[in-house]
């Protein structure tokens, strides 16, 4: 893939950039991460003007932080295994070098020189931080300027439409990205990442603690780099107030083959293509082949009970968050009434709308989806579903005087379940469909994060992807 012309995405053949596998390299001395660096570096140069992933970069603070990190492997004391890793910070989380504008007007030139909780674990252990990658607007769905990078027609996803492009585009290794409702899982499903929307409150969200369904996550390359920056995250920072944190081993879990899966289809089936749908149940047939016992709805009681209770999960989560969102949106409208979109703007009228009784309708809701899901815990290991539904659609144009676009990102269907169920969900790039990526994932029991990555590597290992070629339908 070239800056101008990407190729069509082919999950048999990709090779997307890794870290894991260049320590080696570091410890006898025929790599360094200066020079790990200077590669990224020189991809960003080739690519970025195309893709647009990133909102700004410090390339003279990565580069003496390479050096320190150079310095360290080659005495022996690497302070992690992510020492030397050049990493994306979704411009939502503040970073003392470089400014936090979220993908907003309002915070132009914002630059408060302080950490969130993740960014400074990473510091602790050794990464790179090397650039602040794009946003939808506040976290929202007003979308950023990245694009796709195996069509730039199309969106890469969103809210963290930048790390997940340009972790697609072996800009980075890894790269933070949050979700409230499909902003992790879906952009990493639409550019072809593998990518951890931890349980509730695994990762520490720092400055982030507004909204009661927002989570730290990680967008890599690999399973193994995955899992090592989001433990690096929590063995440090910890969780949320009130979360045990991150629970698992210090190195990546060993692959573990799940006995049963059950298939959670949710509102976003019934919209999926029959491309996709075809590509899936064969993907399925593979698991059955291993020894995988597949599981559908329709097979028990506390199956079917989950499915009705996660009907209407896009209406529940963007309730709940509007709510939470609200007083802080009014206050930044209030001071910059000409700083947000549009499209914000009908989103915080939509808020308003609502009442507590509303507020608490949705709430109930939720803990009614929790304990369903927390019934089917002894029936199955993990849920397996899309993790969007279908390929990456075009970018929607807003016209002047007309109706906004819809869903300019994609639509969160196939992820606000996870969201509300507080689940641990990992995508695997495991699907292609007429040359574009389609994610499945696999989502947990809370505190579940480690079983799903070990789950999602056994996949990985023994389960060949499935391509679907439009150009003979």
């Amino acid at each position: 893939m070239d800056a101008v012309t990407p190729t069509k995405y082919d999950p048999k053949t990709f090779e997307g950039l890794t870290f894991h596998n260049a320590v080696a390299a570091f410890n006898d001395g025929s790599d360094s991460p200066r020079d790990y660096l200077e590669r990224c570096l020189a991809t960003i140069a080739e690519k970025e003007p195309t893709i647009k992933a990133l909102s700004a970069i410090n390339e003279d603070g990565a580069r003496a932080a390479a050096d320190e990190s150079g310095a360290r492997w080659k005495s022996g004391n690497p302070l992690s295994a992510i020492d030397g890793m050049p990493i994306g910070i979704k411009d939502l989380l503040e970073t003392k070098d470089m400014p936090t504008q979220m993908g907003c007007d309002a915070y132009e030139g914002n630059f408060p020189k302080r950490d969130n909780a993740a960014v400074w674990a990473l510091r602790q252990a050794g990464a790179i931080i090397l650039c602040k990658t794009v946003t939808a607007e506040l976290g929202g769905s007003h979308p950023g300027p990245t694009h796709n990078p195996f069509d730039l027609a199309r969106t890469p996803g969103g809210s963290s439409s930048g790390s997940a492009a340009a972790v697609a585009s072996n800009m980075l290794p890894a790269a933070i990205g949050t979700q409230v409702g499909g902003s992790i899982i879906r952009p990493a499903a639409f550019c072809g990442n593998i990518a951890i929307k931890p349980s509730q409150g695994a990762i520490n969200r720092g400055e982030r603690q507004a909204t009661s369904m927002s989570t730290h996550g990680v967008h890599a390359n690999s399973i193994e780099d995955m899992w090592q920056v989001a433990i690096e995250i929590g063995n440090r920072a910890g969780g949320d107030r009130g979360y045990p944190g991150l629970v698992g081993s210090v190195s990546p879990p060993a692959a573990g083959r799940p006995n049963r899966l059950y298939v959670m289809q949710g509102d976003g089936w019934e919209i999926l293509d029959d491309g996709s749908k075809s590509a899936f149940r064969t993907l399925l047939a593979q698991l059955e082949e291993n020894g995988v016992e597949i599981l559908w709805r329709d097979d028990d009681q506390s199956h079917m009970a989950l499915e009705r209770a996660i009907t209407g999960a896009s209406d529940v989560c963007s309730r709940i968050t509007s709510w939470e969102n609200r007083w802080a949106q009014r206050n930044l409208v209030d001071e910059f009434p000409d700083g947000v979109s549009e499209r914000a703007m009908a989103t915080l009228a939509k808020a308003e709308a609502m009442s507590p009784a509303d507020y608490r309708d949705a709430l109930s809701r939720r803990a009614a989806a929790q304990a369903c899901h927390e019934r089917i815990a002894p029936f199955a290991d993990a849920a397996i579903s899309f993790s969007c539904p279908g390929p990456a659609p075009l970018h929607p144009k807003d016209v002047p005087g007309k109706p906004l676009a819809p869903r300019p990102t994609g639509d969160a269907i196939c992820n606000y379940p996870s969201s509300m169920l507080f689940a641990p969900a990992v995508t695997m790039p495991l699907l292609d469909v007429c040359g574009l990526p389609v994610g499945v994932q696999v989502v947990g029991q809370q505190g579940d994060d480690a079983r799903m990555t070990a789950i999602a590597r056994w996949i990985m290992e023994n389960v060949e992807p499935v391509s679907v070629d439009c150009s003979t339908t």
